[in-house]
């Protein structure tokens, strides 16, 4: 790699020069000589093919060169700039980045909020979602897949914050022959079984479940709710799905939800859980505590 003949000090003189209007001015700024500002810029317009500025009177003036370089050069410094930022955060212990497992229960659309809140007081920690069901929800933190895991269930040794219930509801096209009846007429699971149903498939690597399968050989498996969705709007099948992830559907009419028979509908507590509690760091325990008050601020 060639080494820069021009260095960052020269770089942040001659922006300081442009943004003040004088070389007076930035040695003020800068708290150097004006004679080691006009030297510095002196030897940038030598190093380079054409020169970034030009005294017209008492002010410097950018040329065009100048022009287009004043914006490399700003963003060149401000590179350096988070450069060092990002130095003292990871040795203050700050980790470069967060994986949060989020079970497809819970609509990411929720944890928006807090996830840009986090961005504005950790801007170098990077954030990683990994979109995980059934099993490999579980799988995430019992394998450390993930530093914070969002789900349904909370495996033997880990704690679990309750955060937010996922209501399941089942639903289908407006048009389905499930949905031809009257309304006091209510679907017994046993009916559901006889209806192509669409079934979540477990993203875990050692299990094999199907979620809201009810026994029923005529099932489609996907593995998004997303995917779901477009299917069930075609009319070729019903669902269980959470309802946060259908109710826009519903208010707008492009699906219905089935009349069940009582005791049908189910609800899942979803758990907030860290992988590794003493062994989490700041950012971490920062952006679980921001979760946590996200979801349950909007239950």
């Amino acid at each position: 790699m060639k080494t820069p003949k021009v260095s960052l000090e020269q770089w942040a003189t001659f922006k300081a020069v442009v943004d003040v209007g004088s070389f007076a001015m930035a040695a003020e700024q800068l708290n150097k000589s004006q004679s080691s500002i006009s030297y510095a810029i002196a030897r940038l317009n030598e190093q380079l093919p054409q020169p970034l500025l030009q005294l017209e009177g008492r002010r410097a003036v950018l040329t065009e060169e100048g022009k287009a370089l004043y914006r490399r050069a700003s963003q060149l410094l401000q590179h350096a700039e988070e450069t060092e930022e990002f130095a003292q955060m990871l040795s203050a212990g700050i980790e470069s980045e967060v994986t949060l497992a989020l079970d497809n229960l819970l609509d990411l659309h929720a944890i928006i909020p807090a996830l840009d809140q986090f961005s504005a007081q950790y801007p170098f920690t990077r954030i990683r979602i990994l979109e995980t069901s059934l099993s490999g929800t579980e799988e995430a933190l019992l394998e450390k897949k993930a530093d914070i895991v969002i789900g349904g269930k909370v495996p033997v040794g880990f704690a679990g914050t309750p955060v937010r219930q996922a209501r399941m509801i089942a639903v289908a096209h407006p048009d389905h022959p499930l949905l031809q009846r009257s309304e006091q007429e209510c679907i017994t699971d046993w009916e559901l079984k006889s209806w192509r149903q669409i079934v979540l498939r477990d993203s875990g690597q050692r299990r094999e479940q199907d979620a809201g399968w009810l026994g029923s050989e005529q099932r489609w498996t996907v593995s998004h709710f997303a995917s779901s969705l477009k299917i069930l709007r075609s009319g070729l099948a019903f669902a269980f799905l959470p309802e946060d992830w259908v109710a826009e559907d519903l208010r707008e009419g492009r699906l219905r939800r089935l009349p069940l028979a009582e005791g049908t509908e189910r609800i899942i507590q979803l758990y907030l859980m860290l992988s590794s509690k003493e062994g989490a760091g700041p950012a971490t325990r920062t952006l679980a505590s921001m979760l946590t008050a996200c979801l349950s601020a909007s239950r």
